[in-house]
């Protein structure tokens, strides 16, 4: 059965980190050897522990410095041989002259030395101040324009969302009023029903008894119609016919 996995973090118990410690160096530096032996590798290898104790190895032949040294120069760590004094100060010499002029172009351009300025260079940079000032005008109306087509976009927003409402509520307007209209007719017949005066009269119980008529003697049918209405502002009246026997109202 095989060895489980061993999880890689610090150890915190001491004793048992610098056991481990001596170990795993004791194998790193057998395969650096190996390494450098079967290959004819040139290796360096320094370990510091973490107590501050130094432990390297060098390829036999060659000393660490000269392994450091190659290092340096193969990863441009290191300053060449041939890099003497005058020519750092030279060049720290155009570095000051280049800040210089730098420093008496800002201060031309802000106007605070030009009484040394001769009239040739003051033309140069008034034309130079004059571009300057174009181009950030330029780019003022340029933003100003966006502004304006942002404002424009939302403005045609608004009149379409108002559009839309308007639609909407003339929309509900019509449905309201379409409603109302169909609910007249039920409203007048149920206020008709309330007030039988303004429509159809209404029967009396004597009116119901002759309009559905009674049967006499001989089984003929006596009919009296009553008009609840006046002629000429009088009040009709009873008049018998004997031949026909049918009550009628005379006027």
């Amino acid at each position: 059965m095989g060895r489980g996995k061993i999880a890689i973090r610090r150890i915190e118990n001491q004793t048992t980190r610098q056991v481990t410690f001596s170990k795993r160096r004791g194998g790193l530096l057998k395969k650096t050897r190996e390494l450098s032996v079967l290959c004819d590798a040139q290796i360096g290898l320094i370990i510091f522990s973490s107590t501050g104790k130094l432990c390297d190895y060098c390829t036999e032949g060659l000393r660490m410095d000269q392994l450091i040294e190659r290092y340096q120069k193969m990863s441009g760590t290191r300053i060449p041989e041939n890099d003497s004094r005058e020519q750092l100060f030279g060049e720290l010499a155009m570095l000051r002259n280049e800040t210089r002029r730098l420093q008496s172009n800002v201060r031309r351009y802000t106007g605070e030395d030009t009484s040394s300025i001769p009239f040739e260079e003051l033309d140069e940079v008034e034309q130079e101040l004059e571009r300057s000032v174009k181009k950030v005008r330029d780019r003022k109306n340029e933003l100003l324009h966006q502004q304006l087509e942002n404002l424009r976009r939302k403005e045609r927003m608004l009149e379409e969302e108002n559009s839309n409402m308007y639609r909407w509520e003339h929309r509900l307007a019509l449905e309201y009023q379409q409603a109302a209209m169909e609910a007249k007719p039920v409203e007048h017949q149920q206020v008709l029903d309330q007030f039988p005066f303004c429509g159809e009269p209404k029967l009396s119980k004597l009116e119901k008894g002759f309009s559905h008529g009674s049967v006499g003697r001989g089984g003929k049918e006596n009919l009296l119609v009553i008009r609840n209405e006046r002629v000429n502002g009088r009040q009709p009246r009873k008049v018998t016919n004997s031949a026909h026997k049918n009550h009628q109202l005379e006027f």
